[in-house]
């Protein structure tokens, strides 16, 4: 059921305390934590404790999450020193967008140039 851990979600066992991550911050309603492979100097995960798979589902669901979510970005990014200089918030939804873990998640990532198009 949306919302409910799952059992076999990476992150639900991050939230849950039963895997190791790096946090930088958490709130009642999110946890960050640093990205295990980073693709820049700044790359950290933020995420719903609530387990949605991705960012339409938490969206229809619990819009006020979604936004905790994007609040919490703007925070991190703030933490981590890379508010002045830019920063890339990235939602991937789906296999074929890159998606690898199916907990809603946006990754912040900062401390060097980011062209666009990425990829």
């Amino acid at each position: 059921m949306a919302g409910e851990p799952q059992a076999d979600c990476l992150f639900c066992k991050i939230v849950a305390g039963e895997v190791p991550a790096t946090l930088v911050r958490e709130t009642a309603t999110t946890v960050a934590f640093r990205d295990i492979n980073p693709q820049a100097p700044t790359h950290v995960l933020v995420i719903p404790r609530a387990h949605y798979p991705d960012a339409a589902s938490l969206a229809a669901a619990e819009p006020q999450l979604a936004a905790d979510v994007l609040c919490e970005t703007a925070a991190v990014a703030a933490d981590e020193h890379v508010d002045d200089t830019g920063y890339r918030v990235v939602l991937n939804t789906g296999a074929g967008a890159g998606q690898t873990v199916f907990h809603f998640h946006a990754h912040v990532l900062g401390g060097r140039g980011l062209n666009w198009p990425p990829g």
